[in-house]
């Protein structure tokens, strides 16, 4: 079995392709991403109305229902063994995205919609679900966030992970701002229970939040993670957003016949 170990923007996957193949992905999950130490894994498989299905599954062997840097890696990884264009649809549990090529290696994919939001479900903490069933987010502002508290600010990390308000658990998000149209965001994600080098979806979760409370009026965030920037656009009107984007870096770190 040939095996891609890629990265969009730190957030690394095992990728492997399982089109006509019977394979216990839970199983593979557990045993790749504890061999390549990476955050989780996709499979391309078939699909009736995409150009390919993306199965994704977070180091722990949990079923994710999306995951924003993995869709820029799979799409990467479409295009490059010509599966698809350099304009591809890709079916997930969540619901359809949609990418785009725009270089080498870099990528942009327009994210699920918002299914559920609610600004204030905790205090001083929104909840954001991207798709239908949903990616799930918490977002909390935490000024002058520094990535190197984590280990500090771990438990107040883990009392948002763990909270009952959260019935499906969360990808717990804080950010602060580091200018009108930039953030700076530390994730910690459900399924890998542990910090991440970056979270697409949790940066789109937290444009959306900003924008929804109308502190981002142009809909154009600068996101920095960990492991590198993500951009992302909010489009929509009337408090509602009717459309999210991620753009940012996917690689191709090494290949592995297993």
């Amino acid at each position: 079995m040939k095996v891609l170990h890629m990265s969009g923007a730190g957030n690394d996957f095992a990728v492997i392709d399982v089109r006509g193949v019977q394979s216990d992905l839970e199983t593979l999950a557990k045993e790749l991403c504890k061999q390549l130490k990476t955050d989780g894994l996709l499979a391309v498989d078939t699909s009736e109305k995409a150009d390919f299905r993306l199965h994704f599954y977070n180091s722990d062997g949990l079923r994710g229902e999306m995951c924003g840097n993995g869709a820029r890696c799979v799409c990467k990884y479409a295009y490059d063994r010509g599966i698809a264009g350099d304009k591809m649809t890709v079916e997930t549990d969540a619901g359809m995205v949609y990418g785009w090529r725009l270089s080498e290696d870099r990528y942009r994919v327009r994210l699920n919609n918002p299914g559920i939001v609610d600004l204030q479900r905790l205090p001083d903490t929104a909840y954001v679900e991207l798709g239908d069933p949903g990616v799930p987010h918490s977002v909390t502002e935490w000024p002058n966030l520094k990535w190197e508290d984590k280990e500090a600010l771990l438990p107040e990390f883990l009392k948002i992970r763990h909270s009952p308000a959260f019935p499906k658990g969360v990808n717990v998000n804080f950010y602060c701002r580091t200018g009108e149209n930039a953030v700076r965001i530390l994730t910690y994600e459900r399924g890998v229970e542990d910090f991440t080098l970056a979270c697409g979806t949790g940066s789109a979760s937290v444009a959306a939040v900003l924008w929804l409370q109308g502190k981002l009026p142009t809909g154009q965030l600068m996101a920095e993670n960990p492991g590198g920037r993500l951009d992302i656009t909010v489009e929509g009107e009337c408090g509602r957003v009717s459309a999210l984007y991620l753009e940012g870096p996917a690689e191709t770190i090494r290949t592995i016949e297993m």
